[in-house]
């Protein structure tokens, strides 16, 4: 046999101890060498992972006033795999949510893993929140978590600039599966929806043992695996805080919109579309109700009246006009008319506001003299009118960055032809053109454009918020760049249509009540045709008249007249902006100049 002789049972028994060493070699190395990785490994299932939502970065205005933060909130979180559908009546009654709410967020997200938290409710109220800790152990599958709010600590509303926050829906969720998981806010509107790659930061993560039923006991490893949070860029914006909110205090009460831009730069300093809304009440989730008052309050305080509603720009456009006809040489600054109160074309008288008499081309800017406007119309004619005029940006996008925004209607050959028919129109129909009026409509974000061309010489850039950000690495000021937009014109043009804008406030013209010692103004009063009743007050201005460093236009909706009750408003943020260190409470009074 095998292990007959004695040297078969050493090779056995040489194989035996061999064995025996390698097993013991092993259970050295699991028990010793390698217990921590070991230990670490068996823990795993008794370690829960956290992820901790980042801090959007801060909004300032142009002078590091804190416009948007952050606050801390305790939101409630609810694990379905742990969850008893039992409690949901107790659970939304607490939480003072819908009924039905809760199973249908667990519809909506049926197809997430079940172990992954859903929140349910965001800024729970301290009662609420001290009723979950004393019956935490009944409700399992549910808790809570500090989360971030934003907070408008300087007291600006700008629900039209800022925008809000709300939860990611399904479907974008699917196209951002790696930066956002559900229940994330994302910007939606707004500065918050624009640059919302700067603002919203990293998540970080924490790791906590828990129990059986998944309750934390303590930190795992003492937070030493724990990542930290990386906080969003702060943004800079061109918003000059007191004037934003000079703005706003102006326009309670009132609809209307006001743009206020830096000529040279295309920088927005103020910016209002009145009414309002609340941005503290869709800071956190918005329950419909709340929702469905908003969309369906007649005044529309959702709708950005200044970058998407049109208007006849009524006689604002006039200046523009003018330049046109200098521009081209159809006429000269001594080219005049004789107002007697109206023009006839035809058999069509086509009225003016006063009788002006003789006017030349300043006087007819200062005086908004109709009459001068519907010959110059016909002098300059149809197609180049429209031609140069969307040289000045109408019916075009001004490429605002906050997202929504119209471009407007700019009648053109080819829009006649398609509205009347080819051959069926001709520009005796469009006298009314030249005055502002008939199918020609803009947005208040262009005639602020249009006037801060007319300010700076045909230079300016994009309209834009957001002059740059600060890199959170390094605190480094990164700024924006913008395009560039410029008309080319003369500048002896443009000093003769701004003498006739200068003597709107400072001659004898329709504007001149809202003079300010030490400042000098241009502007141009209009009033825009309204149909469906009073009609809409408006102005456009540029100050200082020899460097100007804001250029305004307002429109107030179904007031009248522009120079009794738009051009007070822009007195008051023109003041606001170049005097900032003095009183601006001054009562407005309106001073019942009629005509324009």
């Amino acid at each position: 046999m095998f292990f007959d002789t004695d040297l078969r049972k050493k090779i056995l028994f040489f194989i035996i101890i061999g064995f025996f060493f390698v097993l013991v070699f092993q259970l050295y190395q699991m028990q010793i060498l390698e217990n921590i990785s070991y230990s670490e490994k068996s823990s795993e299932n008794s370690v829960k992972e956290y992820l901790i939502n980042a801090p959007r970065g801060t909004i300032f205005d142009r002078n590091f006033n804190v416009l948007v933060s952050n606050k801390p909130i305790y939101t409630v979180e609810l694990i379905p795999a742990n969850y008893s559908k039992e409690n949901n009546p107790k659970i939304e009654k607490i939480f003072n949510l819908e009924d039905g709410y809760i199973n249908e967020l667990l519809e909506k997200y049926r197809s997430y893993s079940s172990y992954l938290p859903r929140r349910i409710k965001r800024n729970i109220e301290f009662q609420s929140l001290v009723w979950l800790e004393e019956n935490s152990e009944k409700l399992n599958g549910l808790e809570y978590i500090v989360d971030l709010q934003r907070d408008y600590p300087y007291g600006i509303m700008g629900s039209h600039i800022f925008g809000y926050l709300r939860e990611i829906s399904a479907d974008k969720l699917r196209n951002y599966s790696e930066e956002y998981q559900m229940g994330d806010l994302i910007g939606s509107q707004g500065i918050e929806k624009t640059y919302e790659d700067i603002l919203r930061g990293e998540k970080g993560v924490q790791y906590y043992l828990v129990d059986s039923q998944q309750k934390k006991i303590g930190k795992y490893l003492n937070g030493a695996k724990d990542i930290p949070t990386t906080k969003g860029n702060d943004l800079v914006l061109s918003i000059d805080g007191p004037t934003q909110k000079k703005a706003e205090e102006l326009f309670e009460n009132k609809r209307g919109a006001l743009v206020a831009i830096q000529p040279a730069t295309g920088e927005i300093i103020a910016f209002v579309s009145s009414p309002q809304f609340d941005l503290n009440k869709l800071s956190s989730v918005t329950s419909r109700d709340e929702w469905a008052k908003l969309q369906t309050d007649t005044t529309k305080p959702l709708f950005n009246r200044a970058t998407m509603s049109i208007y006849s720009p009524g006689s604002t456009i006039k200046p523009l006009e003018a330049l046109i006809a200098l521009e081209n040489g159809v006429v000269d600054e001594n080219f005049t008319v004789n107002c007697q109160g109206g023009y006839q074309y035809g058999n069509r008288f086509f009225k003016c506001t006063h009788v002006h008499g003789k006017t030349d081309l300043i006087k007819s800017i200062e005086k908004s003299c109709n009459t001068y406007y519907y010959q110059l119309f016909l002098k300059i004619g149809f197609e180049n009118w429209s031609n140069f005029m969307q040289r000045f940006g109408f019916g075009h996008l001004t490429g605002v960055d906050i997202g929504d925004e119209t471009s407007g209607i700019l009648p053109t050959v080819e829009y006649y032809n398609r509205r009347l028919g080819k051959g069926k129109w001709h520009e005796g129909m469009l006298i009314s053109l030249g005055i502002g009026q008939g199918e020609f409509a803009t947005t208040p974000i262009q005639l602020a454009q249009y006037t801060a061309l007319i300010a700076n010489n045909g230079i300016t850039k994009t309209p834009h918020f957001v002059k740059g950000y600060i890199r959170n690495d390094d605190n480094a000021f990164v700024p924006l760049e913008y395009s560039d937009l410029k008309v080319d014109v003369s500048k002896k043009t443009f000093d003769i249509v701004k003498e006739g804008m200068y003597k709107v406030v400072h001659g004898a013209g329709t504007a001149q009540h809202i003079k300010i010692p030490g400042i000098e103004i241009a502007g141009k009063t209009g009033t825009a045709e309204n149909p469906h009743g009073e009609d809409h007050a408006l102005f456009i201005a540029f100050a200082p008249f020899e460097n100007p460093e804001i250029a305004v236009a307002v429109m107030v909706e179904n007031v009248g007249y522009g120079g009794t009750h738009a051009a007070p408003i822009v007195k008051e943020i023109i003041k606001s902006f170049l005097m900032p260190n003095e009183q601006k409470n001054m009562t407005i009074i309106s001073a019942g100049i009629k005509g324009e």
